[in-house]
């Protein structure tokens, strides 16, 4: 019951505020995704994580960005514990490695956090002017709409548009040039199985690497540990770019 509040206090504190009342930018220590996380853990019968057990976790998930992030110490029942300040963004990277039911729980929660939409307003049909705006704003939903569809569409040619179709590209590489957040992005690849974590690792599904949407590079580091690395064809980020733009259609 005290984790849960704890969890609940950490939502509230996410979403900081100016004096002005403007949302600005949104921070979570480790300590509380990991309250978070582990709330998510224990309704799901899963194990809690220790906070060295998923410091060495966030640590692995983000590696170069927390260049320059401060590691500090925060008192936690009489025992100092080291803490990270992570955007939400890079909550959600961290929550991603989860189980199904967990990640869907943590992400679920951190989702909310992000900036509330916009309730939309009728307009004053019986003002011509307002009536007309109205109408405007409606027809250029709907250019845009037609317009992504028409990215979605097969027949649509991607390459000139997101493809280098000089080399492969990475993950980051991929959603840069699809536009996309990347923990969005990594969401997408694992619920439509194109992607997998194993060991530490993406891995793309055999089926895609078989249609030549993925090619794996190996390789050795200085201390002589082998890894593989799964890069996007020009073929498969032309393909992931039709999906992704009908995944987003869909969600609107």
């Amino acid at each position: 019951m005290h984790m849960q509040t704890q969890s609940v206090q950490a939502l509230k504190r996410a979403a900081p505020q100016n004096a002005n009342g403007e949302n600005v930018a949104r921070t979570m220590s480790s300590i509380e995704l990991r309250d978070l996380i582990n709330d998510a853990r224990f309704t799901a019968g899963e194990p809690k994580v220790r906070n060295d057990q998923f410091l060495s976790r966030v640590e692995d998930e983000l590696g170069d960005e927390l260049e320059g992030v401060q590691k500090y110490y925060t008192p936690v029942y009489g025992n100092q514990v080291a803490t990270y300040s992570l955007t939400l963004d890079q909550c959600m990277l961290v929550g991603m490695r989860e189980s199904k039911a967990v990640r869907r729980s943590v992400l679920a929660k951190l989702k909310s956090l992000e900036a509330p939409r916009v309730i939309a307003t009728l307009p004053d049909f019986s003002s011509p002017a307002a009536a007309a705006r109205a109408w405007a704003e409606q027809y250029e939903l709907q250019q845009a709409a037609n317009q992504a569809l028409a990215v979605a569409a097969p027949k649509v040619e991607f390459v000139d548009r997101y493809v280098d179709a000089t080399g492969l590209k990475g993950f980051r590489q991929t959603a840069k040039l699809l536009r996309a957040n990347e923990a969005r992005f990594r969401e997408f690849l694992l619920d439509k199985k194109i992607m997998y974590r194993m060991g530490g690792e993406w891995q793309a599904y055999q089926q895609h690497i078989d249609a030549g949407r993925f090619d794996i590079k190996t390789g050795t580091t200085d201390g002589g540990h082998a890894f593989n690395q799964t890069k996007f064809t020009p073929k498969g980020v032309t393909w992931v770019a039709g999906l992704w733009a009908q995944y987003n259609l869909e969600a609107q």
